[in-house]
């Protein structure tokens, strides 16, 4: 187990239990000599985990609870976004914490796997942002897009061209792009292996196609 691992662990060790653990039943735990087990406790006070020592029966180390958040359940691809999203807002200073917000980001990226952060990350690195669109598309469309691009299959669709005339095309989705009036999404013609821009917005119905 590496120690960024060991470190999750004993933090969550300690958010589940109802009274406090000693360092020797920590080094037991989890097979490390107690020299270690203090280093580690150091570093999660300084990761600013609200860890504090209890004395007397049922004594030890604890979390407090009155202080931390309860766990949540994220799937992978919530996690993925979320780390996306949060990055998108450093670099855009959307807020003025942004110390608070890169340490939180980095919680989350921590929880997903290496497959996970590989495959999802990368991903989302296709995710461009010009703007914030001021046109949306039926959610029917968007969890079709959605799916196909994270999973790698191909979609049909059925769009209205510029001049109004009505198309229809399977492609496979490269990358979003978001601006300021609209969203367009970055295709690959699985006939004919050409390169579109799609407008959202004029998509009207998007299914799951065979490769």
């Amino acid at each position: 187990m590496t120690r960024q691992a060991r470190l999750f662990a004993i933090a969550e060790y300690l958010r589940g239990r109802r009274t406090g653990a000693t360092a020797g039943l920590l080094a037991e735990r989890f097979g490390v000599t107690l020299r270690t087990i203090y280093r580690d406790l150091d570093a999660l006070r300084a990761a600013d985990l609200p860890l504090h020592a209890e004395r007397g029966r049922g004594g030890g180390y604890a979390l407090d609870r009155h202080y931390t958040l309860p766990p949540i359940n994220l799937n992978a691809r919530e996690a993925a976004v979320l780390v996306a999203l949060g990055a998108h807002a450093v670099r855009m200073r959307l807020l003025p914490f942004q110390e608070t917000l890169e340490a939180a980001l980095d919680k989350v990226r921590g929880a997903l796997s290496a497959s996970a952060q590989r495959e999802l990350l990368a991903v989302l690195e296709e995710l461009e942002y010009l703007g914030v669109p001021a046109l949306g598309a039926a959610a029917p469309v968007r969890h079709a897009v959605e799916e196909a691009w994270f999973t790698r299959r191909p979609v049909r669709l059925r769009y209205r061209r510029a001049d109004g005339t009505a198309g229809e095309r399977t492609v496979k989705v490269t990358g979003v792009t978001m601006e300021r009036h609209a969203t367009w999404i970055r295709c690959v013609d699985t006939g004919t292996a050409e390169r579109r821009r799609l407008r959202l917005d004029r998509i009207d119905a998007a299914t799951g196609a065979e490769d």
